[in-house]
């Protein structure tokens, strides 16, 4: 079974993109990333956006364009057989920091319960789920070598596997992120899409999220 790269999305500190389908854009004057929100990527309100953390807040984001790039179209009311595997350097380390000074502050009584919720790495892949309606297994991953390649090669184990026809695989941290929709079955094998074994190799390369995503496009324009 031949398993594709069909879409991939990414955001910075200061732009934002969708590869195959060539999008690269800088944020508005004084914008940031919030200036997404009236880009369309997500085309219902996120719910508790407001609550996220920064690593939820980027994961969405990424997730969001990449399934736009993918042209994959969404709803939290209609739901898909859609995995996501997802990771990062920290984990959820500056959300356990920031929950645990606040714990200090108002003790177990006034504490926090918003901030509580992502000190889990995972956490961040649950909000993605529940917004974009996706039912697929969800996994963080994390380890000594290239974490970006492992999260890649834990979803084609699970594609091969048949556990689900498409899985999202990224990585996602405070100032950058970078998500891929992976595809098995029919239509994988397009000219129009890039291999895995190509996608996996342009990933060992590098861990800056714009540079990936020049040398993605770089790939993509050589295959049209």
């Amino acid at each position: 079974m031949k398993i594709s790269v069909r879409g991939i999305g990414w955001i910075t500190s200061s732009e934002y993109g969708c590869v195959r389908t060539g999008v690269r854009q800088d944020f508005t004057a004084g914008g940031g990333h919030e200036a997404l929100l009236k880009k369309g990527i997500f085309t219902s309100p996120v719910k508790n956006f407001g609550r996220f953390d920064r690593v939820s807040r980027m994961t969405c984001y990424s997730i969001g364009l990449a399934l736009r790039d993918a042209g994959i179209e969404y709803s939290s009311t209609r739901k898909q057989d859609i995995g996501i595997i997802g990771t990062n350097a920290e984990g959820s380390l500056r959300s356990d920091i920031e929950y645990f000074r606040d714990y200090l502050a108002g003790g177990r009584k006034l504490s926090r319960g918003n901030l509580f919720i992502y000190t889990l790495p995972s956490s961040p892949l649950g909000e993605a789920a529940i917004h974009f309606g996706l039912l697929g297994p969800l996994l963080y991953v994390t380890g000594t070598d290239t974490v970006l390649t492992m999260a890649l090669d834990a979803a084609k184990e699970m594609l091969l596997a048949g556990e689900t026809p498409i899985m999202l695989a990224g990585r996602a941290d405070d100032d950058e992120a970078v998500y891929f929709v992976l595809g098995a079955g029919p239509g994988t094998d397009s000219a129009e899409f890039l291999g895995f074994a190509e996608a996996r190799n342009l990933a060992e390369t590098c861990s800056d999220a714009a540079e990936l995503a020049h040398n993605y496009q770089l790939a993509y324009a050589g295959k049209g």
